[in-house]
């Protein structure tokens, strides 16, 4: 039987990148999945039919993830469409980088927002759900610059490590109910944003990474993977850096 047959899973954020490789990754595993994109285009018809394919149920939903009235009826019709929610996966994030001298207050407002306050939002949402299953996993996104930090990323490092810190007191709230959350920090994983920059800067990267390469989208997912099944059951409040020991 595959890890997540009868689950179902809402992943933010699907439409490209991590979050796609996830919400594919689940559906091989049996899981039904209800995905979360910015807007109705052609990435979420293909990735909406690339799920259906493999042969389980799949549905896209559009919503502004910072907004929490919006998250809470996403959610409720989710609920509604699927009858039960077993993983959230917030994986919903956007950078503005800029050293803080320079940082604007929209660009820390903006990145906080939709990289912790969705998190927020969704937790929120899903919480009387999983807690009356008294089951479910909830994994939160973050990054190494979540636990290091980064210059020029004042906005971005803080969103994530509040990514962290949520998914671990969420654990402790949670736990006695059955609802696990953890918290992922990628490291350097290839993606359209990370191919976007110079080849010089990408060959210095990989140098600083014990294994020599970037990750995939598919590291991710199978840490991704791993923490929602029943494998995780006793796997809650941890962070899984998966960055190649870029990080140790």
């Amino acid at each position: 039987m595959a890890l997540l047959t009868g689950k179902v899973a809402i992943v933010t954020g699907a439409a490209r990148g991590i979050g796609r490789a996830v919400a594919l990754r689940y559906a091989e595993e049996g899981a039904d999945v209800a995905f979360v994109v910015q807007k109705a285009d052609e990435r979420a018809v293909a990735l909406e039919n690339e799920i259906k394919a493999l042969g389980v149920r799949t549905k896209s939903y559009v919503a502004n993830v910072a907004d929490f009235e919006a998250v809470k009826l996403l959610v409720e019709q989710v609920k509604s469409d699927f009858s039960r929610i077993d993983i959230l996966v917030n994986n919903a994030g956007i950078t503005k980088d800029g050293l803080m001298l320079r940082m604007t207050e929209s660009q820390w407002d903006d990145v906080i927002n939709v990289n912790l306050k969705s998190a927020f939002n969704f937790v929120h949402a899903v919480a009387p759900i999983m807690l009356s299953q008294r089951a479910g996993s909830i994994i939160n996104m973050a990054s190494v610059v979540g636990v290091h930090g980064n210059a020029g990323q004042a906005n971005y490092s803080a969103s994530k490590a509040g990514m962290i810190a949520l998914a671990k007191s969420v654990a402790q709230e949670f736990g006695a109910r059955g609802v696990r959350a953890n918290a992922i920090a990628p490291g350097f994983i290839e993606t359209d944003m990370t191919a976007k920059l110079p080849d010089a800067v990408r060959e210095e990267w990989c140098r600083s990474i014990p294994l020599r390469r970037g990750g995939t989208t598919s590291d991710v997912a199978s840490v991704a993977l791993f923490l929602a099944s029943d494998m995780a059951a006793y796997v809650t409040g941890q962070v899984i850096q998966v960055d190649g020991g870029m990080a140790m």
